[in-house]
Formats: structure tokens, sequence, C-alpha cells
């Protein structure tokens, strides 16, 4: 049996026979809500079950005492209703004290690095599965476990090496709820899409809007809804277009560069900033492009000059995500990969 404490059932929907699932999220649908004293009691008692195999968690942003998650549980309406937020942020805490079976933990926050309240887990678990896992490995201890960039005396301490050897990157994939992915095929209509959030996302995304549109007015069709669109009518429009251009917003990994290729589009991304699992190769599977001035402009129009090119691309990137970027296929690896570490 697995259990698995957090927001969704990532590990729950792929191995729904073998997870005993504790929500933190109340909008879930889980084995256990963790709202109340009770169900805290009953994910204790199923922490040392002797059949239990393997624990997968995932983190709390920040501490059940910190300010921020006080502040959200004093204010929260279910707090004068015994179902406070606080009591749900206790659950990944459990783990401090109880535990018979390996912790893994599955980290898809945007942010880069490991949150000090955190490294109790960094501890306590075999192995550590982020999708915003910077290139050099000990960049995520930046002002958490460290006040700057770890030095060289920091990565020399025998706890901190064990840190790092836990890490391992894991993609945020297609979305769990992804209804009408993939699409039927369309006709390209559009040589390059785009639809995402610019004005409070990244200066990425707000740097390469203007070269886009610019690309308009050099004969390059581009599409551009003036409004969010319905998933269907997203996805839709993704498999019409040749390229779909895919800047990275509070992280790099994005739900769009998997998404684009399910739907028989290239996606266009900036080039990446973090270590990839499994990725997305560069002319195979995606296109990448520089994110200095001039740099998406010089991607798009080679692109295009080759569209055959775009269309292998295409079609075995549509066949690397089915395989291997799915929410089913991301959560075997994690699972498989803890289960051989355990068997190591």
């Amino acid at each position: 049996m697995i259990i698995e404490i957090g927001p969704q059932a990532y590990i729950g929907e792929t191995y729904p026979d073998e997870t005993l699932f504790f929500a933190t999220n109340p909008a879930a649908t889980p084995s256990v809500n963790v709202q109340t004293i009770p169900s805290l009691g009953a994910l204790w008692s199923a922490l040392g079950r002797a059949d239990i195999e393997l624990i997968v968690c995932h983190p709390n942003f920040s501490a059940p005492w910190s300010p921020r998650a006080l502040g959200r549980a004093i204010f929260s309406s279910r707090f004068l209703k015994g179902r406070s937020p606080l009591v749900r942020a206790f659950g990944p805490e459990l783990l401090r004290r109880r535990g018979r079976a390996p912790i893994v933990v599955v980290d898809h926050e945007d942010l880069p690095v490991i949150n000090r309240n955190n490294l109790f887990l960094l501890d306590r678990c075999a192995l550590w599965f982020k999708r915003e896992l910077p290139v050099d490995h000990w960049r995520v201890f930046f002002k958490t476990a460290h006040r700057n960039l770890p030095t060289p005396r920091f990565r020399m301490a025998e706890r901190h090496r064990r840190w790092v050897d836990k890490l391992r990157p894991l993609s945020i994939g297609i979305p769990t709820r992804a209804e009408g992915l993939p699409p039927p095929p369309q006709p390209k209509t559009a040589d390059i899409f785009f639809l995402a959030r610019v004005a409070d996302s990244s200066t990425t995304r707000a740097r390469g809007l203007a070269e886009l549109k610019a690309l308009a007015g050099q004969g390059v069709i581009v599409d551009i809804p003036d409004s969010p669109l319905p998933r269907a009518e997203f996805y839709r429009r993704c498999a019409a277009a040749r390229l779909v251009w895919s800047p990275e917003g509070l992280g790099w990994d994005c739900f769009r560069h998997y998404e684009a290729l399910a739907c028989c589009a290239v996606p266009l991304i900036n080039q990446p900033s973090i270590d990839r699992h499994l990725p997305l190769i560069a002319g195979e599977h995606a296109l990448y492009y520089d994110p200095e001035p001039g740099g998406l402009t010089r991607a798009v129009i080679a692109a295009l000059k080759d569209p055959a090119a775009l269309t292998r691309i295409a079609e075995a990137g549509k066949a690397h995500v089915l395989a291997h970027h799915t929410p089913a296929a991301l959560a075997r690896y994690v699972v498989e990969t803890a289960r051989a570490v355990g068997r190591a």
C-alpha cells in the first residue's frame, strides 16, 4: 500500500487500489480529507501501518506556524466550522515523527528552491522529485539552507551531500484534468499561436510578445486571441498552428510545452534553465530560442522555412509526451524509481 499526502491524488489516480490518499485540499476527492483533528489521527495511525511500502508527500509551501499560514487559518470561513487550513497543513508535518515506510517528496512548486521549513523532509525522504530543479542542484538551497549561494564549505558537508544525492528532476507534464486532449487533427491555418497571461507573469513573455506581434507585419500568420478560451478551443487552436510559443511563466517548466505537442504542434520555448526529466530534445521534440532581443523572431522565421521538419518534430514530440509526460506516466516514474531505490 501507498500513502499519499497532498492537494491532489497525483499517485492515487494511477494506483487507486494501492493508495490511501489524505487530501490537504478541501476540493480534492480523498480517502480521508485532512481537515479535522480526528482526520489527523487517522493519518497518524495509517503512517504506522506495517503494510505501507511507500509514503508520497507533497510539501507545504510554508510551516503551519508561520505568519502566512496562521493568517490564512484564522481568517478562513472554515476555521469556525472546525475545518481549518491550519489542520490540513499539519498533514505533512506528521512525517517529522511518524512513518515506517520510505518517504518520497513530489515538489511541483514554481520556485527553484527548497524552503527552510521543508528541510526536515529532505532529511527524512529517500528521494525528492522537483519540477524546477536548477541545473546546479546546489542552488535549491539559495537563501534557504544557506544565507546566500551555497559555498564550497557548505557543499562539502556530508549531510548536505546526502541532500543533493536525493534530488531528481520531474516534469510538470500534461495537466491531470485535460479534457479534449489530444484534439482531432486540424488543418494548419496559423504559423504560430500564443495564449497566456503576460502582465503578471515573466519578463520573458513581455519581451517576446512585441516581437511576436511584429512578425504579423512580416507575413507570418500569428494567432493571438484577445481573451481566454475554453480548454477545448485552446487545444483546437494549438492543433491548427505549426508553432506554439511557450515562454516560461512563474517557472520554466510549463503545461503548454506538453499540451502543444499533444496537439501535434511544435512548442517554441526559451532556452531551459532547469534540469529536466526525459527532456524535449531540441530539433527532435521541440524548438528553443535565445531570449535576447531578436532571438524569438529569428527562431520563428528559421522554423517556418522547413514545414516538413516541423511536421516531423511535432509527430515525434507528441509520441514522446504521450509516452512519458502524462500524469500516469509521471506517477509510474515516481513510484518505480522509489521502489528501485528501496531494492538497491
